[in-house]
């Protein structure tokens, strides 16, 4: 029942983080090219937060990450890190599961 609750609550979290990576991104196109404006301050505060949010974990992949100029990988490559978690795990539940030591 415990591990229910962490397994679940793990999920929910990269789950809000694979979404916030993503509207991230949409926000911060949409700023470049002139669709929202941060003057306004509903879309600046938005924009602040998903920066805040995401941002540490694109630095961190920045550094590992060629430069290929204007391309920004880094929001991918935390997508597809966050994909690969969940996947973990779902197997580690699994083998939990077979493992007889969580029901």
């Amino acid at each position: 029942m415990f591990l229910d609750v962490v397994f679940y609550l793990a999920s929910a979290v990269l789950d809000l983080l694979w979404w916030a990576v993503l509207l991230a991104v949409i926000v911060q196109m949409l700023i470049q090219f002139g669709v929202l404006d941060t003057r306004n301050r509903i879309v600046w505060t938005v924009a602040d937060f998903l920066y805040r949010v995401t941002e540490p974990l694109f630095n961190r992949l920045r550094r590992v990450l060629p430069n290929l100029g204007p391309i920004d990988l880094a929001p991918l490559a935390v997508l597809l890190l966050i994909s690969a978690a969940k996947l973990l795990l779902g197997a580690i539940a699994n083998s939990l599961i077979r493992s007889g030591l969580y029901f």
